[in-house]
């Protein structure tokens, strides 16, 4: 199942991302499209959450992102943040 479709799997992101953020929200909060960085991202992360995030995501699922534009396509919004955890 492809991880925008796959609802558990969303809900451990948002869950990781507010952990290793110390965001103060309750992760069901994080809109599945919302944008999670820039000037239009609700969340308000910057560079170092993205830097923790992607660290917890090595240490949780094995994936690495190492190129900066990647990352920022990655971790564009929780759906193709979950696609590419789990593109199939």
């Amino acid at each position: 199942m492809q991880g925008s479709l796959d609802e558990r799997l969303k809900m451990d992101l948002k869950r990781l991302i507010v952990e290793e953020c110390d965001l103060m929200i309750d992760p069901g909060e994080i809109h599945d499209d919302d944008p999670l960085f820039g000037s239009a991202a609700p969340l308000g992360l910057d560079s170092i959450d993205a830097l923790q995030i992607s660290i917890a995501i090595q240490n949780k699922y094995g994936q690495m992102i190492t190129d900066s534009k990647q990352m920022r396509r990655i971790m564009k919004s929780l759906n193709t943040f979950a696609d590419f955890i789990q593109p199939e």
